[in-house]
């Protein structure tokens, strides 16, 4: 039997691994996860896979199953506009808030996360250039500087992952991400905020089309909505970061 600090690596190590075949589509959705044949496959016993799906699992990435094995999830349309639903409430707000207290230590992590994530889309890396497209949003929520909000985003963050991980136009999210980059080195909030909310907007394309009808239909329920026939998501940006000023408003 492993000492306790081995076997909390052991567990480390196979989590990290599972995560990280998961979300970049390695192990596709559905896909069984069996115990003794992922501890056979990995040299390791099977307390460390079973408490690495069982940590997976409370991720959002794992359908436990009776016994011991389990599946990697399957994201239904309606589990998807739930994580729409959320980005859409924090993310924007997070982008205006890094603007306004952004650091120099901090903004120099975020331009080397976007020169990774423009070096890979570069090459055609599509799953280093995922990776590196989900630190700049991890490094977004360090510079907003709100504690619960960074605890928030820790908590979603393999879902938000593996949602990053359906973009396919790499050169539009590195477009995006530089922009945003932008925004906050020059410390203009407003800016960060309605291209925060475009952002989100424009990763709807990239869904399943019954997914993004979801997200589109919870999205129209909120201030500011989502573009409707006849607007832009310019248009619906703009209305986005006009409810955020209104709120700002209210809150003072």
């Amino acid at each position: 039997m492993l000492p306790s600090g081995d076997e909390d690596s052991e567990v480390a190590r196979v989590t990290l691994q599972l995560r990280e075949q998961i979300l970049d589509g390695v192990r596709a959705p559905g896909s069984r996860l069996v115990e003794r044949s992922l501890a056979e496959e990995l040299a390791v016993s099977r307390v460390p896979v079973r408490e690495a799906l069982r940590t997976l699992a409370a991720e959002g990435l794992v359908t436990l199953r009776p016994r011991t094995w389990a599946t990697v999830r399957v994201f239904a349309p309606e589990d998807i506009a739930d994580l729409i639903e959320v980005r859409r409430l924090w993310e924007a707000r997070a982008f205006r808030l890094a603007a306004l207290r952004r650091t120099p230590a901090g903004l120099a992590r975020l331009r080397a996360a976007l020169r990774a994530q423009a070096e890979a889309a570069g090459r055609g890396d599509a799953i280093r250039a995922r990776r590196a497209a989900a630190d700049f949003h991890a490094i977004v929520l360090e510079l907003a500087g709100n504690h619960l909000l960074r605890e928030l985003g820790q908590t979603l963050n393999s879902r938000m992952r593996w949602l990053l991980a359906q973009h396919d136009d790499l050169a539009h999210m590195t477009a995006e991400h530089r922009a945003l980059c932008e925004a906050i080195e020059e410390q203009d909030a407003e800016a960060a905020g309605r291209l925060g909310a475009a952002h989100l907007h424009s990763s709807l394309r990239h869904l399943a089309p019954d997914a993004a009808e979801a997200a589109r239909t919870r999205l129209a329920d909120h201030p500011g909505g989502l573009a409707r026939p006849g607007r832009t998501d310019g248009d619906t940006a703009h209305s986005h970061e006009t409810s955020l000023r209104e709120d700002d408003r209210a809150a003072q």
